[in-house]
């Protein structure tokens, strides 16, 4: 199966991919669905995510988490953005490409200003990457232009 049919085959079971302007269009697609209010990620690993080793490189996973966890802080908390403040991620278990890469984060806890998220990154149900950060909320009033935020 190629990845755009691979990719179609998402979004016709429901997934809706992540349509940023940027570098997240380029890294991925990646897909999100929010079952029982509960952020539901995933990631298609292609060729063009392969490392020279054959497998999928480690920054392409590192971008999928940043993306799955911050994603996950706003749901929770319904801050209009959010910027990484810390990421920690160890890699278990390495990808192959036309895999699929999912994960349901969890938050732990939400400050005024913080919020710390974890999650375990699986291919079927092999543990693939185990991670968790925290998230600054930007509750400043922000401008939104060219679907950019300026602050």
């Amino acid at each position: 199966m190629s990845g755009t049919d691979s990719h179609n085959d998402l979004t016709a079971q429901g997934w809706a991919q992540f349509t940023d302007p940027g570098f997240i269009t380029t890294a991925g697609p990646f897909f999100y669905r929010i079952e029982e209010d509960e952020p539901n990620l995933c990631f298609l690993v292609t060729e063009k995510h392969e490392n020279r080793n054959g497998m999928l490189q480690g920054g392409a996973l590192m971008t999928f988490v940043d993306r799955a966890l911050g994603f996950t802080a706003r749901h929770f908390t319904q801050a209009p953005a959010t910027v990484t403040v810390t990421l920690n991620l160890q890699f278990i278990d390495g990808v192959k490409i036309g895999e699929l890469v999912s994960c349901r984060p969890k938050m732990t806890r939400a400050t005024k200003l913080l919020v710390f998220v974890s999650g375990d990154f699986m291919v079927d149900e092999r543990v693939v990457c185990v991670a968790n950060g925290i998230w600054k909320k930007i509750i400043t009033p922000v401008k939104i232009k060219d679907n950019h935020l300026i602050y």
